[in-house]
């Protein structure tokens, strides 16, 4: 039994270039009857819901939706969700209810995200009706964008516009750790099929820096507005969101800052071992290093990229010799084949990008400069928390 009158509230999507909403995703409430609104997601949930009283009610929250989108600026969009599973459904000849629903509202299929809120069900009927969806002008979104990595052969199969990342796997990643590599790649990912990524359940200054981090084209959340019944103003969310995104600008400047000094401090410590490397010294001629709290551990390549010595590293108060390593290749490494690049000619000082170490688990840069008329060339991991 369902129970109350159902009706679309709208959750606003702020675009980062702008601050300005772009965009709204319509959310099914039921009013009860003393005024109250109710989620349906808990009916959605349920499989003891009655699957012919979903697709009903599934309509009746779209319809209303559709029928306020002229109360919204022309240029927004309007994301509505869509079930595969009733999807898979469809005859491949039948007519699509969502198009015909947008014909009879008079709605542009252009200004429509129909956003699949799982990937259940055949997989290509299911690309089949996309096809229909995109050829009618409509775009696709695909909704908890890495809940499930086992999916993400069906994601590439859709080819879909947006991708929404996981709300969970997001507030995680947020707080950094493992899950903030792996939301970053997916990120990356993304960017490289064309996806815009938008990212939801954004409710905190630091989940907000994190989606601007992955590169985030839109956001939402309650940081700034939970879904409601009436359109908020196209310019609602700019001031705040400038004051933000500028918080987030400055603190970039600051690691960028931080950064810098390093690099000048790096090249204080290139000179200091070069010159102990070149005199070929033994080890006790090493000085300690306190000046530089940040060295993790140095050695030396050839040309090529095979380790010609062992990892030295500084160690109850004395300097350690690791010659696991020695022989082994790094060419292949992305900072080693920057280094060759970049630095060969010049035999200037590099730096890589920020990495997780495999042995340490921890994250690292590498700095290099060739030496000894470009033969060999020193290697210097930096531990990188707190730049």
């Amino acid at each position: 039994m369902i129970d109350g009158q159902p009706l679309a509230c709208f959750q606003p999507f702020i675009d980062t270039a702008t601050g300005r909403i772009a965009g709204v995703e319509a959310l099914g409430r039921l009013r009860q009857a003393d005024g109250q609104l109710a989620s349906v997601g808990p009916l959605f949930a349920d499989p003891r819901t009655n699957a012919i009283a979903l697709r009903r009610l599934d309509r009746q929250l779209r319809d209303n939706a559709l029928s306020r989108l002229h109360e919204a600026p022309a240029d927004w969009f309007l994301s509505l969700n869509m079930s595969p599973r009733w999807i898979s459904r469809l005859r491949a000849d039948q007519p699509l209810p969502s198009l015909k629903q947008l014909n009879s509202h008079g709605v542009d299929p252009q200004r429509i995200v129909f956003e699949i809120t799982e990937l259940g069900g055949d997989i290509q009927r299911l690309a089949q009706v996309v096809a229909r969806y995109r050829s009618a002008g409509a775009r696709i979104a695909i909704d908890d964008f890495g809940a499930g990595y086992s999916q993400l052969d069906r994601v590439l199969a859709l080819q879909p516009d947006i991708l929404k990342l996981d709300m969970r796997l997001f507030q995680a990643a947020a707080l950094g750790g493992p899950s903030s590599d792996v939301v970053k790649a997916l990120a990356q990912m993304a960017e490289k099929t064309g996806c815009w990524i938008i990212a939801e359940g954004v409710e905190t200054d630091a989940q907000l820096n994190f989606a601007l981090e992955c590169g985030s084209r839109y956001v939402q959340g309650y940081l700034f507005a939970g879904a409601q019944e009436d359109f908020f103003a196209t310019d609602a969310f700019v001031e705040p969101f400038a004051r933000l995104r500028q918080r987030y600008v400055q603190q970039k400047l600051a690691e960028r800052g931080r950064l810098m000094i390093m690099r000048q401090q790096l090249a204080e410590l290139m000179a200091i071992l070069q010159a102990w490397a070149q005199a070929r010294a033994p080890l006790s001629a090493l000085p300690q290093l306190d000046a530089f709290p940040w060295l993790l551990r140095f050695y030396q390549c050839d040309r090529h990229g095979t380790q010609l010595t062992p990892n030295l590293e500084w160690r109850n108060n004395g300097w350690v010799a690791d010659n696991r390593y020695l022989g082994h290749n790094w060419s292949w490494r992305p900072y080693f084949y920057h280094l060759l690049a970049e630095g060969w000619d010049e035999r200037r000082l590099t730096l890589s990008n920020t990495y997780r170490d495999a042995t340490s688990n921890q994250y690292c840069l590498t700095a290099g400069q060739f030496f000894d008329n470009g033969e060999r060339l020193l290697l210097i991991d930096i531990d990188a928390v707190g730049l």
